[in-house]
């Protein structure tokens, strides 16, 4: 356009934009640029393979529009095996962006990190106050002991209430269990359950922790002081997972249990369609790591 206008013809102004004569000429014609003639898409390239159950997607959408992709997946996939599996969910999340574009605001939690198979495992605490559940209609202030396999993100936890010792056995061994197998590895923060202060300053294991790993088969270690990145995965997941126990609870319209034991049975119900997605990896994870003596009971 702007060669034409300094008088060029239509073939030199052509070769000076770096396109045939004709195409050139078409876009005189019509008086447009190029970006002006390119009509938007309106259909689909693929079929939708959530068709099937997108009203059902849509209609729980409305009904609480903070569930995310992830979530919606893991419910179809449990109820509909052999249907769905978890390399859907960025299908799933780009039609549910289309849909949140009108209806409200997406959200995307992502977790890269690269790890050895069956090397760690990792294990901190998190409250679980902002959630609040109730046990019998009386608010239940409580924390998690959450374990986690950094490679394949698998992980369990246990309801407790401090960062003790007793607390962290329990969570450990019950992490164990439900895996079979043992890592070479657990590693901690810097609680007390864990460490103490040496006289150097730093912080040293705690006599019996040391023991109970011992007894169990794996080498503590422990991050650097006030620099709890080094635990990241399980710091990660700890955010995860209380998103992860208030999309189930968005699930299931009630924050109310009738006992501490009907809780803690959900909770494992949520683990453990949680790390149904995580399967090929965990295998991986299991390959490499020792088997859990019977007789390693704490």
């Amino acid at each position: 356009m702007e060669e034409l206008k300094k008088g060029k013809k239509l073939n030199v102004a052509a070769v000076r934009a770096g396109m045939h004569r004709e195409t050139a000429a078409k876009y005189v014609k019509a008086g447009k640029f190029p970006s002006e003639l390119t009509l938007p898409r309106h259909w689909r390239t693929r079929v939708n393979p959530f068709a099937a159950d997108w009203v059902e997607i849509t209609a729980r959408l409305a009904d609480a529009p903070e569930l995310e992709a992830w979530i919606l997946l893991e419910d179809l996939a449990t109820r509909k095996p052999g249907v769905y599996s978890a390399g859907q969910v960025r299908t799933l999340q780009r039609h549910i962006r289309r849909w949140r574009a009108q209806e409200g605001p997406p959200k995307r939690v992502f977790f890269a990190q690269e790890h050895h198979a069956g090397e760690a495992m990792q294990t901190d605490f998190t409250w679980m106050k902002k959630l609040e559940v109730t046990i019998g209609g009386e608010l239940f202030p409580h924390m998690l002991c959450h374990t986690v396999l950094p490679y394949s993100n698998w992980e369990w936890a246990t309801v407790c209430h401090s960062e003790s010792l007793l607390s962290l056995k329990h969570g450990v061994q019950a992490g164990l269990f439900q895996l079979g197998r043992v890592p070479e590895f657990h590693q901690t923060d810097n609680s007390t359950g864990a460490t103490h202060t040496l006289t150097t300053g730093k912080r040293g294991f705690n006599d019996e922790y040391e023991a109970t790993m011992r007894y169990l088969g794996m080498t503590p270690r422990t991050i650097a002081v006030g620099e709890s990145n080094q635990n990241g995965d399980v710091e990660s997941l700890n955010k995860a997972v209380k998103n992860r126990v208030k999309q189930h609870l968005l699930m299931r319209r009630s924050r109310d249990f009738a006992s501490v034991a009907v809780y803690e049975k959900w909770l494992e119900g949520v683990f453990e369609r949680a790390n149904g997605l995580r399967s090929e990896k965990l295998k991986e994870e299991l390959a490499q790591m020792r088997p859990l003596g019977a007789c390693q009971q704490l």
